[in-house]
């Protein structure tokens, strides 16, 4: 069987740390599978606010997550600080992906590569929206910074 490879953007528009908590322990000792996600949702909505937006607000819109990939490099443990960086591609109609990098803050060994789809959706009409153009343009314009903004 084949494994998932999730190629990394050529760049990233975004940066946080997020501390590995004991609810993200599973009983191999280690962070959980379910955990990293929540760990990089916990990352897009910090990106998502830094530009203005939250998840259910972006320039009117609200986004879903349409799928989800991991590809898991190494083992993180409770007290670790996770370093995330965000890059956005693969803009479509209706949606864009999210890719993060996760590394370890100290040794900076990489913790795992996820790849989450979001499409943007209209709840008051039910239904699948098109991507705003200014979420794609404040996207674009952090792209071309030397350094992704990052908050703490």
């Amino acid at each position: 069987m084949s494994r998932i490879k999730i190629e990394l953007p050529k760049s990233f528009v975004f940066e946080t740390e997020i501390p590995v908590r004991i609810s993200d322990i599973n009983y191999g000792g280690h962070v959980g599978n379910d955990a990293i996600l929540s760990i990089a949702h916990e990352a897009r909505v910090r990106f998502l606010i830094q530009l203005g937006y939250t998840e259910f607000n972006i320039e009117g819109r609200s986004i879903i997550m349409t799928d989800a990939a991991v590809q898991y490099k190494s083992q993180s443990f409770y007290g670790e600080v996770l370093r995330i960086e965000i890059g956005i591609e693969d803009f479509q109609e209706h949606g864009c992906d999210f890719l993060y990098r996760v590394t370890e803050k100290d040794s900076r060994r990489e913790v795992a590569r996820i790849k989450t789809g979001i499409v943007f959706f209209d709840y008051g009409k039910g239904k699948i929206s098109e991507l705003p153009e200014q979420f794609r343009a404040k996207v674009l314009s952090l792209s071309t910074m030397d350094s992704p903004p990052s908050r703490e």
